[in-house]
């Protein structure tokens, strides 16, 4: 099927190609680098909304905090600016690059649109909560301005937020306004080895709510499949259980709150032995790789795999995760003080969907399939079904977004590309 790419210089050129869409009642799939594609459910569409050309930083004004760039502008780009004033983004974008098997190419808008955190989300919290304002085209084929370029916005309702997770459904972002943060001095973690999942749930929880202040809390169990730990190598035996606790600010801090933490955590779990100390680039290395949970890359051993992203309540990850692991045969990485689990299962049709759903709802978690394949996506809901009044909230939500769903149409629920 031949498909058109229309590869737009400005938001004055959204606005066309949206109201021409309309008018032709032509779905369109909205892309910065294209990066992500492979997340959602399938869509019907032959017409493509480019956005790489919006790839310009707008303002960067370091002193306060805050960054204006277009739409698709390159995340490493972006990142590197950022980086090279000691700054960063604090919720730390997943890249999915190594999970999905393709070049690193994401943009910032795609960021948003996914709304990814990693390890550091339990305690700066998520996408959301560091996007300030948004300039957007919504599927009347209006630009439209929300939130604003100050930390503290209190000019209306921050409807910027819903573009958050929204995977493009919402409307067209052109320009984001967001929040960065001052990058930690130095950083420590603590390796605490050959726990299992159900003390290492418990030693996270501990650590987390202790008053040294943990940044990253995350569990590789024991495993006999994963034979490529994609850059966790340092670690040691690929295969033996660690545990992962971070603790971030200046030099002298870090590593005395490392050391409270471990005498603690010794004390509380009855000697787990002694907890080797990562130190800066060690321990960025590893969070990088938990963050894009690389022990289950597409080049890897389980790279054929199907992978659920579950967030699930912290206190029940341990138990969760264990019985699904058993019951599957397949793998699990916990995150978030065990309330993120990614979960690499044996392939079969339905990606053991109704397992993992079961399961998971028992928890009052959910679950999105974030790597499989066409045939499986095409098959089975990709994000976590809602409840009835939830989802007829989010249907009204949208309808006031995009009446005719012009945007991304069917990506989020399976059935809707038709």
């Amino acid at each position: 099927m031949a498909v058109d790419t229309l590869k737009v210089r400005d938001a004055a050129d959204v606005e066309a190609v949206v109201r021409a869409a309309i008018a032709g009642e032509q779905p369109l799939e909205i892309i910065g680098h294209g990066s992500k594609r492979l997340i959602g459910q399938p869509m019907a569409t032959n017409a493509v909304l480019d956005l790489s050309s919006l790839n310009k930083v707008t303002s960067y004004e370091p002193n306060e905090l805050i960054i204006t760039v277009e739409a698709g502008a390159p995340l490493s780009d972006v990142m590197s600016l950022i980086d090279s004033k000691n700054q960063q983004f604090a919720f730390e974008p997943v890249d999915t690059a190594a999970l999905l098997g393709g070049p690193a190419l994401g943009t910032i808008g795609g960021m948003i649109g996914a709304g990814l955190a990693g390890p550091r989300r339990i305690k700066a919290g998520g996408v959301r909560d560091h996007l300030l304002g948004a300039h957007a085209v919504s599927g009347f084929g209006d630009s439209f301005k929300t939130g604003g370029r100050v930390v503290k916005n209190v000019t209306g309702y921050d409807l910027c937020k819903l573009l958050a997770g929204s995977f493009g459904t919402l409307a067209v972002m052109t320009e984001v306004t967001l929040k960065v943060m001052p990058r930690p001095e130095s950083e420590r973690t603590l390796v605490l080895r050959g726990l299992d999942d159900l003390t290492a749930n418990r030693a996270m929880t501990i650590a987390l709510g202790s008053p040294f202040d943990v940044s990253g809390a995350a569990h590789l169990p024991a495993s006999a499949l994963r034979t490529d730990v994609g850059g966790l190598d340092q670690l040691g035996e690929p295969r033996a259980a660690v545990t992962l606790l971070r603790l971030e600010g200046t030099e002298v801090s870090a590593a005395h709150r490392a050391a409270a933490l471990a005498r603690m955590l010794d004390k509380a779990l009855e000697a787990f032995g002694t907890a080797p100390v990562l130190e800066d680039a060690a321990s960025v290395s590893v969070w990088s790789s938990v963050r894009d949970a690389r022990p289950f890359a597409a080049s890897g051993s389980l790279g054929a795999w199907p992978v659920w992203r579950i967030v699930c309540p912290p206190a029940a990850g341990g138990t969760l995760g264990q019985a699904l692991a058993r019951d599957t045969g397949g793998d699990v990485i916990y995150d978030w003080g065990g309330g993120l689990i990614w979960a690499a299962l044996p392939p079969k049709p339905d990606a053991q969907a109704a397992l993992v759903r079961q399961r998971v709802e028992a928890t009052g978690g959910h679950a999105t399939l974030l790597r499989a394949s066409e045939q499986v996506r095409r098959q089975v809901d990709v994000f976590h079904p809602q409840a009835k009044g939830l989802a007829a909230l989010g249907e009204r939500v949208r309808l006031s977004f995009d009446p005719k769903g012009i945007l991304n149409r069917g990506r989020l629920r399976r059935g809707e590309a038709a």
